[in-house]
């Protein structure tokens, strides 16, 4: 049978080009009845903010505009205003995010499906899904994010969701953008893009560049920023709009490199509360380097205005290679960096090493080239088939999906010295001496969904299929050469069915959603672990009355099987290895509000937005010791790293020569290990506010001066106790641009 399958697969030609088409069936009480709109592509989720409102899961879409108003290099802020999602910050320009949806994990955004144009964009998004590479959204044209029912489409995880990313699209008649600021810490960005579309032809290039010196102070003085290249080109080629059989090939090329002087090494909290952007001098050696490339080929048969195959071939390779302070050794006993600054008192000695207060002998200092490489590619497929009935519309969506990736692992150790705050190197590591294996994955997906559209009610039954087989060689610290004289080999598999039934009922100023599916996320090569299980339930409201819009929606995901991962980026070892921490109960609220208060005038407008998310969270078993990353867990306790309370205020004053836009959002209190109560003061990262300020002044309609402020407040606050130590947030920043476009 899977056989047959990948031959299918093959068979189809290259994939994705978007197209919308717009159904309007006549009803027998009144004139017309407009259809939700069909998104063809498979590149796409929602595609519109009118998908996202009548979707029959929770949906959030931001636009084009919504993007430009503060133009924020950081996806952490950008998703900020969603209600639902969650997210620590680590090096306060959204280089490595951690994002949740909906409660589950936000360590290194590896609970969440993450895609870019709807293909898998994590380096290995089933072998090793910790995003240390994220798309630069500076150059994305939109973003989606869906939550809740009906997600049968996008896998792996299905738990909590999915984000999609849309790059540039090519342009449909000659656009030329270019956009360039300047302002604190050095920091500048230059972004420049062009391109047009003939009768069979169509081009895109885009150019994008953001740096910045930094906004830490490390010990002795240096770099504490990074500098980050972008470029895409996209190519197409299409018949004409009157061919019997419209087709359509797309080609996408994407590179980007990353140098970043960035580091796992916090602070103590006595530190933080006296000079909270000091960065400590064992630390002067980190830096992260890493480059990306992706080639994709997408392709659309549309055989009909109701039948369409739109298939899509893509390779992503990744390679990075953090140099970073790892450990401390002092007369032969080794501590981890996390264990030193969670304690700082009952490891003096090695905590004065890495703050420089004391010199250290050779090899004191161990600093780890965590040097890896990753590969995704795969190749997959979406038929689409809609018809129409008396008061009906029917949708069938068939997916298909053959996917492998690997991370290869090829790190060692280097010792250092450090007097009077300055590091020497004094000992060379041996590559692959430290880490020497490759973990692997292949994957089958396949969904079937069908959307049935009776009047104003549409059900969305589903099911999606995942057959995974996951593998490491280890070839061991003794056997560099990769010759296999010492290998170790484990495997392990997972299939699992994924239903989903989601529903929305339209009334004439509100409707009622909802639905249930199975959450899923896969396990490692762990012989013998089990995939992570779930299921998920949620109930809404979307409404408008009076010009205020809105939604609110109450999700419950219960847990069966939760799994911790122990990655070095949450105070851990850096392994990959999952535990399993049993049943678990997320439930909770989200709300979204709009209002223009000055609807009434032509010249003017001031829109408002209120979101707000409360999550509450409790382990329903107890598990564990003293020494797994989230501690002693206790039937009751709650989750780490997830804020009960968040809430985000957006307001803006839109005038056709000017814009003024403000931003407000507090983050609650949140714990960084499993426990109840009183959260203690070592394991504690408290509420913050943080208000961002943006503008722009438009010269004509193709010049624009622009201006943002990160923090206006100077608000200083931690953002998080992870990988090792508190970390600050950006503080107060201001920056002036100009935007030129034809």
């Amino acid at each position: 049978m899977r056989q047959f399958l990948l031959l299918l697969l093959c068979i189809f030609p290259l994939f994705i080009h978007a197209q919308n088409t717009r159904l309007i069936v006549q009803s027998r009480d009144s004139n017309l009845i407009q259809l939700n709109e069909v998104v063809l592509s498979a590149n796409v989720i929602l595609g519109s903010k009118y998908q996202a409102k009548n979707r029959t899961g929770s949906a959030y879409y931001i636009s084009p505009e919504e993007l430009a108003t503060f133009n924020y290099t950081d996806i952490n802020r950008v998703l900020r205003s969603v209600p639902g999602v969650s997210f620590y910050e680590e090096d306060g320009f959204g280089l490595r995010p951690n994002i949740s949806l909906r409660g589950t994990s936000p360590e290194r955004s590896a609970k969440i499906t993450l895609m870019e144009d709807g293909v898998l964009i994590a380096p290995a998004p089933y072998s090793a899904p910790a995003a240390y590479y994220f798309p630069s959204v500076v150059r994305m044209q939109a973003v989606e994010i869906l939550k809740g029912s009906s997600q049968v489409q996008y896998g792996p995880f299905t738990t909590g969701g999915a984000i999609n990313m849309l790059s540039t699209k090519i342009p449909d008649h000659f656009n030329a953008f270019l956009t360039a600021s300047y302002g604190s810490f050095n920091s500048g960005r230059l972004h420049a893009k062009i391109g047009d579309s003939k009768e069979h032809f169509g081009y895109m290039v885009e150019y994008l560049n953001f740096n910045s010196d930094g906004y830490k102070d490390l010990d002795l003085g240096g770099n504490t920023g990074f500098d980050k290249n972008d470029l895409v080109a996209k190519f197409r080629l299409n018949t004409s709009k009157t061919a019997t059989l419209s087709q359509a090939l797309e080609f996408k090329f994407q590179y980007s490199d990353e140098d970043s002087n960035e580091t796992y090494v916090g602070l103590s909290d006595s530190d933080f509360e006296a000079t909270p952007y000091r960065r400590y001098a064992g630390s002067q050696a980190d830096e992260m380097i890493n480059d990306h490339i992706q080639f994709m080929a997408t392709h659309l048969f549309a055989f009909s205005d109701q039948f369409h195959i739109t298939t899509n071939a893509y390779y992503n390779g990744f390679s990075r290679n953090w140099y970073k302070l790892d450990a401390v050794t002092l007369d032969g006993e080794r501590r981890s960096l996390s264990g030193i600054l969670s304690d700082p008192d009952n490891n003096l000695s090695y905590f004065q090493l890495i703050s420089g207060q004391q010199d250290g002998p050779s090899d004191a200092l161990l600093v780890k080239a965590n040097n890896r490489k990753y590969i995704s590619k795969g190749i997959q497929t979406k038929l689409d088939y809609h018809w129409m009935g008396e008061h009906t519309f029917h949708d069938i969506e068939i997916g298909l999906r053959y996917h492998y990736d690997e991370e290869d692992r090829y790190q060692w150790v280097d010792g250092y010295e450090i007097t009077n705050g300055v590091m020497n190197r004094t000992s060379e590591g041996t590559p692959g001496t430290d880490a020497n294996r490759i973990s692997d994955a292949r994957a089958f997906a396949s969904f079937a969904l069908y959307k049935l559209k009776y009047k104003d009610l549409t059900i969305t039954p589903g099911l999606r299929y995942e057959d995974i087989s996951l593998g490491r060689t280890d070839y061991g610290s003794s056997d560099i050469e990769r010759l296999g004289t010492d290998i170790s080999l484990r495997t392990n598999n997972s299939s699992v069915w994924i239903p989903g039934m989601g529903f929305n009922y339209n009334f004439d100023r509100f409707s009622i959603f909802g639905g249930v599916h199975k959450g899923f996320s896969p396990p490692t090569n762990k012989e013998g672990e089990k995939a992570e299980k779930s299921i998920n339930m949620e109930l809404g409201s979307r409404f408008t009355f009076k010009g205020l819009s809105g939604e609110i929606i109450g999700f419950f995901n219960d847990y069966s099987n939760l799994l911790g991962s122990d990655l070095a980026a949450t105070g851990g070892t850096g392994s990959l290895e999952q535990f399993n921490a049993g049943e678990v109960n997320v439930q909770g609220l989200e709300v979204l509000l709009n209002y223009d208060l000055l609807a009434a005038n032509k010249s003017l407008k001031f829109p408002v937005t209120l979101a707000y998310t409360y999550t509450d969270t409790e382990f329903k078993s107890s598990f564990g010791s003293a020494e797994d990353i989230w501690g002693e867990v206790m039937t009751g306790d709650e989750l780490p790293y997830i804020s009960k309370h968040q809430f985000n205020a957006g307001l803006s004053l839109e005038h056709s020569t000017f814009d003024v836009n403000l931003s407000g959002r507090f983050n609650g209190e949140f714990r960084t290990k499993a426990g109840k109560g009183a959260i203690p003061s070592n394991e504690f990262v408290p509420s913050s506010f943080v208000l961002d300020v943006s503008g722009a002044y438009h010269l004509n309609p193709h010049t624009s001066i622009t201006g943002n402020i990160i923090n206006m407040l100077d608000e200083v606050y931690a953002v998080s106790r992870v990988p090792s130590g508190l970390r600050p947030g950006h503080p107060f920043g201001a920056y002036v641009g100009i935007r030129l476009q034809y």
